[in-house]
């Protein structure tokens, strides 16, 4: 169960107080999620989602994920619509905890998604793109390439340990993408985690986009390559052209893509899987063993890094 911080049905009461949706019919945690609690909660008035910050969350970005979910929502974005309260706060603390409250999806998200799913998808990340425009607040992608040496230093003396050659792979990745990162590519609000669990399904259509919390301000193709990573490789790491021509050329059908941005795919799916090889890593390397949650392989993603160094042209993606 990844739930960090309990709440007691005399803490739960308290909080509801505050707001107009009634009372508790059902209250739960949920046992998906790696650094938030989560509760399910059920009352007269509907269905809802109760998040409390742990630690990767900082407060100061809470004012930029929340209003921009508010901010997607108003433009016809499926996401989750964080709940005010009476006082008209986004946010309060819960159990020595930031928490917030949001109105709850129907859907689920898809282990095997097929190529009809990745082009739905592709087409809702199109759309949540030009939905962002005008948002007033800017966050700076912290896990940008510009932001990976600190990592990449902390990283390399243990990477062998968990594959040979893999500090090699990092080193020589790393010089190269950022030697060749695009610049001047169209940019603004991206999701920038758009995996498959982030994406609800109900039947063949998306439902909502999920878990924001690391939205930022980037080139809108970085986003695209995050996808390619997480949705076009099958679990034996082989890359599906399939499914990468469906997303794409679905993402291209609401927000066509420029020239450079087409040239520039095959570096920003390097650096896309650079950059959750290098997270990734970081946390399999400093593993707390008394923690819930398992760290995730990051093998899975010096394998795709390999594929992409091998890829010569844009046409390998389908495109």
């Amino acid at each position: 169960m990844a739930v960090y911080t309990d709440v007691s049905f005399e803490e739960l009461e308290s909080f509801l107080a505050g707001y107009n949706i009634g009372a508790p019919l059902t209250f739960k945690g949920i046992a998906e999620g790696v650094e938030n609690s989560n509760y399910y909660l059920q009352t007269t008035k509907g269905a809802f989602i109760l998040t409390l910050y742990e630690k990767r969350v900082r407060t100061e970005d809470l004012p930029f994920f929340l209003g921009l979910l508010e901010h997607l929502a108003a433009r016809g974005i499926h996401c989750p619509l964080p709940v005010r309260n009476l006082a008209g706060a986004q946010s309060v603390i819960l159990g020595g905890r930031t928490a917030a409250l949001f109105t709850f999806l129907n859907g689920v998200s898809l282990r095997r998604p097929e190529a009809g799913h990745c082009a739905a998808a592709g087409a809702a990340l199109a759309k949540m793109h030009a939905a962002g425009k005008g948002f007033a607040l800017t966050r700076k992608n912290a896990l940008g390439h510009d932001g990976w040496d600190e990592l990449v230093q902390a990283c390399l003396p243990r990477a062998d340990e968990v594959e040979p050659g893999l500090a090699d792979l990092i080193a020589t990745a790393h010089r190269e993408i950022t030697a060749n990162w695009p610049s001047g590519l169209p940019s603004g609000v991206i999701h920038a985690d758009l995996f498959p669990d982030n994406v609800l399904f109900m039947g063949a259509e998306v439902s909502g986009l999920i878990d924001f919390y690391f939205a930022c301000n980037d080139a809108f193709a970085y986003d695209l390559a995050v996808m390619l990573n997480a949705w076009c490789f099958e679990p034996d790491v082989a890359f599906n052209v399939t499914k990468s021509k469906s997303l794409i050329a679905a993402y291209a059908k609401q927000r066509p893509l420029t020239a450079a941005e087409r040239e520039a795919i095959p570096t920003l799916a390097r650096g896309s899987a650079l950059r959750f090889l290098l997270t990734r890593l970081y946390d399999w390397l400093n593993h707390d063993p008394h923690a819930l949650v398992r760290p995730k392989d990051p093998r899975d993603y010096s394998r795709r890094l390999r594929f992409h160094r091998k890829v010569r042209g844009v046409g390998e993606y389908g495109l």
